[in-house]
């Protein structure tokens, strides 16, 4: 069974099931949903635990048998498995199946994995882990959905903001829903509960942008430049190195360039995502918008223009880098 994350609260409550498998790109959403599930696994009697955390050389048949080694005093047992890369190999892939086969009423088992590609999901040890227990995907929100995840934060602590103060907060926050968290409790320490203004926001909101290099490719693909300029100058701000920075750029450029070369040729674009092995659907449509308004010359030009930098970065040619990454960005941002 799937449940979305908002759904866990009254799934809970009305009792505890054998097999929690839960994975996602934020880490701040699996955290939350594995406390209230460990929380509410104490509530009902499971107040024995055992973590495990799968790295080299973890010995498999140690989980099989801490779900049979039941208490000498008849406490219910949670087993907490962590496996960090979401790769747990060959044998770990078997033992899983093996382990999920024969749950139990005195165990409860928590799975907890990182963000899962596509390929992951096609794996049988995958499939049975969602075929036996309750699955939840804790992603991020987007972008443009940010503010309202901000104001049902804030909700919690019977707290009301205008809209121009939750995007104020989503902006400076830059996708970092733990920097938001901690923004939004702040918020519940200064000011009692009620409508918040957006000068009280301003004041208690430090800028706690997570700038990285998906984002920037996003912004890119997006057509919004005043956010790539935003991003490049926190990049630059934060130390990343230029070498990067460039490749990020130039990679992004160049599988634009062979996209938009293929539908010139009249190759299907499904097709040709796939030969360039583009997969994520958010992804996928964040390129169909942006293709129309980018021509082969255009990116060609581009692609010189990321050669120069190369250049520069290594020292030969005049020019400040970071001015030509802003340049660059604009160049295949901009909206025609």
């Amino acid at each position: 069974m799937s449940l979305r994350p908002d759904q866990l609260h009254s799934h809970l409550q009305k009792g505890i099931a054998p097999l929690y498998v839960l994975h996602g790109n934020e880490p701040l959403l699996v955290l939350e949903a594995a406390d209230a599930i460990r929380a509410a696994a104490r509530d009902q009697g499971f107040t024995e635990r055992e973590t495990f955390v799968v790295g080299q050389g973890f010995r498999w048949n140690e989980l099989s048998a801490a779900a049979g080694n039941l208490s000498l005093f008849g406490d219910r047992k949670l087993i907490d498995l962590r496996i960090p890369t979401g790769k747990p190999g060959r044998d770990g892939g078997e033992a899983l199946q093996r382990y999920v086969a024969t749950l139990d009423s005195a165990t409860v088992t928590l799975i907890t994995l990182p963000e899962i590609d596509w390929a992951t999901r096609k794996t049988a040890w995958f499939k049975a882990l969602i075929e036996a227990g309750v699955t939840l995907e804790l992603n991020a929100p987007e972008r443009e959905q940010l503010p309202q995840w901000i104001a049902q934060r804030l909700s919690r602590q019977n707290q009301r903001a205008p809209e121009e103060a939750l995007r104020f907060i989503a902006e400076h926050v830059e996708g970092n829903l733990l920097a938001a968290h901690q923004e939004i409790l702040k918020l519940g320490l200064l000011h009692p509960e009620g409508e918040l203004t957006l000068a009280d926001v301003e004041q208690a909101v430090l800028n706690v942008a997570r700038y990285d290099i998906d984002k920037l490719r996003q912004a890119i693909l997006e057509g919004d430049p005043a956010r790539c300029i935003r991003l490049l100058e926190g990049l630059e701000g934060e130390g990343t190195a230029p070498p990067l920075v460039l490749w990020a750029l130039a990679n992004e450029i160049r599988i634009l360039a062979s996209l938009r070369s293929g539908l010139d040729a009249g190759q299907p674009l499904a097709q040709l995502m796939r030969a360039e092995r583009i997969f994520d659907d958010r992804r996928k449509q964040a390129i169909q918008r942006a293709l129309p308004r980018l021509a082969l010359p255009a990116l060609r030009a581009a692609l010189l223009h990321a050669a120069k930098i190369d250049r520069l970065i290594k020292g030969l040619g005049e020019g400040r880098v970071w001015d030509e990454f802003q340049l660059l960005a604009l160049r295949v941002a901009r909206r025609s």
